[in-house]
């Protein structure tokens, strides 16, 4: 999981544009928040190797996951923002995201 994260954040700062184009439009300043999303993606994941942070860590990737709902959403929502991917897997985003947001839960347990 922590790899996951790990990567994630570092895509943000490696492809900004990808990020750039899938921000809803209603959300302030993009660069900045692709900035930060990939920060925080980054300082969880490697916060979820470290005993002490773990519990803090996934509390705050749960929160982030329901978050980058938005995004999910307004990739469904806009053809623009949909970056040209079939509607099946924009669709398949949103519960794999709930999936993300269990196996985070599941963490806590062990």
């Amino acid at each position: 999981m922590s790899a996951l994260y790990v990567v994630s954040g570092m895509i943000h700062f490696t492809q900004p544009k990808i990020y750039l184009r899938v921000m809803p439009l209603y959300l302030p300043t993009h660069k900045l928040l692709v900035l930060l999303s990939g920060i925080a993606e980054v300082t969880l994941g490697i916060s979820l190797c470290i005993p002490i942070l773990k519990n803090v860590a996934i509390y705050s990737i749960i929160v982030m996951l329901i978050v980058f709902l938005l995004v999910h959403y307004h990739m469904l929502s806009n053809k623009k923002a949909s970056v040209g991917l079939p509607m099946w897997i924009l669709l398949l985003r949103i519960p794999l995201q709930f999936i993300l947001v269990y196996w985070a839960y599941y963490y806590l347990k062990l």
